[in-house]
This record gives C-alpha cells, sequence and structure tokens, in this order.
C-alpha cells in the first residue's frame, strides 16, 4: 500500500533539463529496469483538450519526449494516447496532438495511439462501478505509465495520477459517468475503480509538476511554476504527495478519501516513504478548489433529523457551477456535454436549471473560454478563510 514516491526539481522544460531530472527521479525506484525488449508500452498523458503546453493543461511535451527516449533506446515500443473530452475519434483527438505538441513522440521512434475502439471491462471487484467501457488500445499493451499533470480540479479538487485514468474512458461517454455517478463520493470510488482495474498493468505514475494549474482546473485556470517531478508505482501515493505541494489532503480530495477507505493508501503525505525533499516544494498560497459537499453530516445525528440537517448543511456548502456572463460567448458546448441537459442557450447565453444540475462540473471542464467557474456559497467562503 504504502509505495515511496520519489521527488526531484525540475525548474524548466528544456530538453537537457527534463533528460536529467527524469534520470534522477527515476533512479529510488529501481529506474525502468522493468522494461525488456519487444515489450510495447503505453504513455497515458493528460491531453484533456485541444490547448497548447503553455496552458499548463496537458502533461508537458518534453517530458513525454524524454521518456520515449529512453524506453525506445530499451527496446520497447511506445504508444502515447489518451481520450480527451470530446468525439474519440482520428480527427478529433489528432487536434488534440497537434495543439499539445504530442507528434514530436513521432520524431523520437514512438507511436500515437490510432486505434479508436473500444473494449467492454468486467470488473466484479469494483465498489462502484463493475462493468466499464474504455479506450482498446490499453488491450495491445503489456504495461502503462501514467503521466499525469498537478491541477486544481472542479469536481474532485485534485487532478493528478488517479484522475488521468478517466482518460480511459472514451470521451463521448464520460458525461455518461457523471450522470450514472453524481455524488463525489461515488464518483471517486468509480475512478479508484478504473485504477484498481488497470492495476496490474500500470506500472509507473510521473507527475508533471514543473508548472501546474491553479484557480479554475482542470482546463481554465492560471499556470503556477512549482519546479518539480514526482514519480511512484503507486497512484494514491504520487497523489498524496502532490496534494500536499498544492495544500490539500485526505480531508478535501474526494479520491484520497476513497483509496484510504479502501486501504490504498495512508491517511496523509507524512506516512509515504519520500524520496526527497518534498516540504520544499510546498506552495502555500496555491489557488484551489476545495470540496465541502462530500461531508455526511447526516450520521452525526441520526434518523429524519439527521437527513434534515445533512441535507442544509449539504445546501449551505455545496459549491456549483457559476456563470461568469462577461466571459460567456454562448459557444454551447457546455450545454452539448451535460450529461443531463440542465443547460440552454437563450439569446447567445447560457441558462442552467439548478434542480437538474447534478454538480458533475463537466461545463466548468470544458468550457472553451473559462467563462464557467466553481462557485462557492458564501458559508463555505466564510469557513475556509485564511485557509486558501
Amino acid at each position: 500500500m504504502n509505495k515511496k514516491v520519489s521527488i526531484i526539481p525540475c525548474p524548466d522544460y528544456s530538453e537537457a533539463t527534463v533528460a536529467t531530472a527524469l534520470d534522477e527521479l527515476l533512479a529510488p525506484l529501481g529506474g525502468l529496469d522493468w522494461v525488456e525488449r519487444g515489450m510495447k508500452i503505453a504513455i497515458k498523458a493528460n491531453l484533456v483538450s485541444f490547448l497548447s503546453p503553455d496552458r499548463a493543461a496537458t502533461t508537458h511535451p518534453a517530458l513525454i519526449v524524454a521518456l520515449t527516449r529512453r524506453l525506445t533506446a530499451l527496446g520497447a515500443e511506445v504508444i502515447l494516447g489518451d481520450s480527451p473530452g470530446g468525439l474519440y475519434n482520428s480527427a478529433y483527438v489528432g487536434r488534440v496532438y497537434s495543439a499539445t505538441g504530442m507528434k514530436a513522440v513521432e520524431e523520437v521512434g514512438g507511436k500515437l495511439n490510432r486505434n479508436f475502439g473500444v473494449s467492454e471491462a468486467s470488473f466484479p471487484e469494483g465498489v462502484a462501478c463493475r462493468n466499464f467501457s474504455y479506450t482498446a488500445y490499453f488491450d495491445e499493451v503489456d504495461a502503462i505509465i501514467n503521466v499525469c499533470k498537478l491541477k486544481s480540479h472542479g469536481m474532485m479538487s485534485l487532478s493528478c495520477g488517479v484522475k488521468n485514468m478517466f482518460g480511459a474512458i472514451p470521451g463521448t461517454m464520460k458525461p455518461e459517468y457523471h450522470y450514472r455517478f453524481p455524488d463525489h463520493r461515488v464518483f471517486a470510488d468509480m475512478l479508484i475503480d478504473i485504477n484498481e482495474y488497470f492495476g496490474d498493468k500500470i506500472k509507473l505514475c510521473i507527475c508533471d509538476a514543473v508548472v501546474g494549474m491553479e484557480g479554475n482546473g482542470p482546463t481554465a485556470g492560471d499556470p503556477r511554476h512549482i519546479g518539480a517531478l514526482l514519480a511512484s508505482e503507486s497512484p494514491y501515493s504520487l497523489d498524496l504527495a502532490a496534494a500536499k505541494i498544492i495544500g490539500l489532503g485526505v480531508d478535501n480530495v474526494p479520491t484520497l478519501d476513497a483509496a484510504h477507505r479502501r486501504g490504498l493508501a495512508p491517511a496523509s503525505a507524512d506516512e509515504v516513504e519520500i524520496c526527497g525533499d518534498l516540504e520544499s516544494f510546498v506552495v502555500p498560497d496555491y489557488k484551489k478548489i476545495l470540496k465541502h459537499n462530500s461531508i455526511e453530516f447526516k450520521n452525526q445525528l441520526g434518523g429524519s433529523a439527521g437527513k434534515l440537517f445533512g441535507g442544509l448543511v449539504g445546501k449551505l456548502l455545496a459549491s456549483k457551477p457559476k456563470l461568469k456572463v462577461d466571459e460567456c460567448v454562448g459557444c454551447g458546448v457546455c450545454a452539448n456535454i451535460c450529461p443531463v441537459k440542465a443547460m440552454t442557450i437563450k439569446n447567445g447565453r447560457v441558462y442552467i436549471d439548478r434542480k437538474t444540475c447534478i454538480r458533475c462540473f463537466c461545463c466548468q471542464e470544458f468550457c472553451p473560454k473559462g467563462a464557467m467557474k466553481v462557485g462557492r456559497t458564501a458559508v463555505s467562503k466564510l469557513l475556509v478563510k485564511g485557509k486558501k
């Protein structure tokens, strides 16, 4: 359970800096000694949308290229892939490859995934999700390396190793999974189920925290320099360490809470074996999105009074999508992606049906202009005042 985490400085994305840093990063974990000649290895990057690397929403190509060089030098066949939000086909994903700089992988001996087939998983051991569809290119490989980006996230507070594997779900199916699992705790368990299903194949997790994303993440936030790379064999240990850097932990990251409940992760990054100086990378004023609507107050009172109290507290603390009108262009992306069709476009503006909205934050994640924000209640802001 308590897998070690390696963390080292990486101040920028220059080729020489990243190459040296990657070697130093992997050394405490045994390097790439597990790679055998002829292996097929998928690099699962975070390619959430067709955004340029300087936006800090996607894994930087410099890290992907450096890793690809090392794997191909060991005789492995490398396939870089992801399923971003949107159509899972050659035209759409090809546009994402181009915008994110991932075509550079082909220049160093790797391949971009061109298999847009879908496979079906049966996972009886799952807690929330025992059957799901996933990107079929994972069936072609012997191992997966999860290369994520450190970002704030509207629904899960943290986007890192665990959340990155949601990219195994084909793009147009993602809203369906938000609809199936609208509760944050259950959605987190679904993400853990996906990670556990691919657990034997995921040999390594690497986090790009050279420049992270803070604020309105995971696509419309602001780049924030951190200057680090992290790696672990466990996505849960990796996320605990990454969360500590930006001031989060098990109490306010649903995926970490789920991993801890299921005995997959300790209660704190302090219980993880860290190879490197984690404390030196902590960013005290990192702008994050705290989740309060997953707190279960009703259990403390029990009965009908507990349900009433819990419902009241939930309304007082629950975050919700909030439109910044002057930034909205009425493009309709949010309305099209909303899994419960809670949004309509009238006279060039978005209107949200609050009774229908399940607060999955798909609209906030995929708004191309960043006009949809995570809106917190006045009570929630008061409770966390001074703790950002």
